[in-house]
């Protein structure tokens, strides 16, 4: 069952999927309307929970499961990454790849493929001020405190 995404606990397991590009305003509506079609019937082992979803500077689905009493099964797991497979595949771009690198630059966020952010730190067009999304978080409480951080908390300072 989808519920308000501050009822979720903090222990509650989290998945974010960034995009490899902006969605176009046309695409939200649909977008925001078919992730909770599908969050609406997703069950584990036949078992309701409840769960919810955001979507982030027009970039980040970012969805959370309340595991606490029912645990997802693997089964709802695949389901999961099954339809955000569809997704890539319908609106033509990678939600899947978590080393890709995803910062902001301004108020933008911007998706660069490691290689060439490794260029960009070497051509000083990332300072140690830079914001990146950590996308490996799991849990809404890792997701409320260290998915934005400075590069310098990140995997990413040992390029600095």
């Amino acid at each position: 069952m989808i519920v308000d995404f501050s009822k979720i606990p903090d222990e509650g397991k989290l998945w974010i999927f960034p995009s490899s590009r902006k969605f176009y305003p046309q695409e939200i509506e649909e977008l925001i309307e078919g992730i909770g079609n599908f969050l609406s019937t997703w069950t584990s082992n036949n078992s309701d929970f409840n769960c919810a979803f955001k979507l982030e500077y027009n970039r980040f689905i970012v969805v959370a499961v309340d595991d606490v009493k029912t645990k997802l099964s693997l089964k709802a797991h695949d389901e999961l990454i099954g339809y955000i497979l569809l997704l890539e595949k319908k609106y033509n771009n990678i939600l899947l790849d978590k080393i890709n690198v995803c910062y902001k630059q301004g108020e933008h966020v911007q998706y660069k493929e490691l290689p060439d952010f490794k260029k960009m730190i070497k051509n000083r067009g990332v300072s140690e001020k830079t914001t990146v999304f950590n996308n490996l978080v799991t849990t809404v409480e890792e997701y409320k405190n260290n998915w934005e951080i400075n590069i310098m908390d990140s995997w990413l300072d040992r390029f600095l």
